[in-house]
């Protein structure tokens, strides 16, 4: 073998076992327990106590020593180096204790980017692929002002709210983002989000996955990527969501794995807002303001040690907007929160005057406009 894959590195190893189609992860897992490292499932000569298992632990000796594995390997290392990513194995103490605590945890991770940030205290956020533009500006307003808080922001990268979420927490002053994919580290899905990618890492997060090199954007992939947002995270913000929305996967995952789940409440008439309050129903914690959420995650909070609890503010309530006009005022009292056309504000002013108003006040961050609808945010 190369220098890449040597025997003193375990990442190496675990790489190796998971090649091996005799190891599952199961096994794997029962193994370490026995063992201790993927290294002494290959190096030892010991034998395990239990029968079933030492037969099986003597089946992957056969398969390693028959170095079948040996062209995967070193083609998913050369990957690695040309995209200057890693491999962190779950033995390894670089590997997220948030993560380790879940049901079949992943057995390496591929990552690109800052693997310290990993272990930071993150709020995942997810919702809709077809998202509201009211729901796109509370993504991206309460990723930034909780980033801006010492949360490291976790998502999908996918278009809609995770992209919003990734692009709010990138924009406070500190924010560091952590994308989770569904493909092979070496891989964007979808390719529009490629620049961003790139923006996370360079501003000191990651791109976490485990899913080896070259590893197509699957259906069945997207499932399991979920279940590492959320045991990455502390607890998971929904913003926005319709009834099947892979969003309510992610919120499932949550609390199994017993973290928090909040969800952001929408109007009563919106398809997009009945996943949130299918949550609420089932007992995830409504939110207004982000500084309620951070209020209520502070008892999973108190688990990081103080290292990283200083790093969290409870952050300011969104800031009014003291520099409107008299019309701009008077125009605002009058929208509300549901969805009106510009014919039914029943306004003093003339059309023309009337939209030089509303573009104001979108402007500013007050108002939204989709499809020809306004809406007070």
């Amino acid at each position: 073998m190369n220098a890449i894959l040597n025997k003193q590195d375990e990442a190496q190893w675990a790489l190796i076992a998971q090649i091996l189609k005799p190891c599952t992860p199961r096994l794997q897992l029962a193994l370490i327990d026995q063992l201790g490292s993927f290294s002494q499932i290959f190096e030892s000569q010991a034998s395990i106590n239990n029968q079933v298992l030492n037969q099986q632990l003597q089946i992957i000796r056969r398969a390693y020593h028959a170095g079948q594995w040996q062209y995967d390997a070193e083609s998913i290392s050369k990957t690695l180096q040309q995209y200057q990513a890693k491999i962190i194995p779950i033995t390894s103490e670089d590997y997220p204790s948030q993560l380790k605590q879940i049901t079949l945890p992943p057995l390496l991770l591929y990552i690109r980017g800052n693997p310290s940030c990993l272990h930071l205290p993150q709020i995942a956020m997810v919702g809709s692929r077809r998202m509201t533009r009211g729901a796109e500006t509370i993504a991206k307003s309460w990723a930034k002002s909780l980033a801006a808080s010492g949360f490291t922001i976790t998502s999908g990268m996918a278009i809609g709210i995770d992209s919003c979420a990734h692009r709010g927490a990138l924009e406070a002053p500190q924010g560091i983002s952590v994308g989770v994919v569904a493909t092979g580290i070496d891989r964007i899905y979808p390719s529009r989000n490629a620049s961003l990618a790139e923006q996370i890492i360079e501003k000191g997060g990651a791109l976490v996955t485990e899913f080896a090199p070259g590893t197509p954007p699957l259906p069945a992939n997207f499932p399991q990527r979920n279940r590492i947002i959320s045991g990455l995270s502390l607890g998971v913000l929904v913003v926005e969501a319709a009834l099947k929305s892979g969003s309510l996967i992610t919120a499932k995952y949550a609390l199994e794995q017993n973290r928090e789940v909040f969800a952001i409440p929408g109007s009563i008439n919106s398809t997009q807002s009945k996943g949130c309050h299918q949550l609420i129903k089932q007992g995830a914690c409504l939110v207004e303001t982000t500084a309620e959420l951070v209020e209520e995650i502070a008892g999973p909070l108190a688990n990081y040690g103080e290292k990283y609890k200083s790093l969290i503010s409870v952050p300011a309530e969104k800031p009014t907007v003291d520099k409107l006009s008299g019309e701009e005022s008077q125009l605002l009292d009058m929208l509300g929160y549901e969805p009106l056309q510009i014919d039914e504000l029943g306004t003093p002013w003339p059309m023309d005057k009337l939209l030089q108003l509303l573009i104001a006040l979108e402007l500013k961050g007050m108002v939204v406009s989709e499809q020809g609808y306004y809406t007070r945010i």
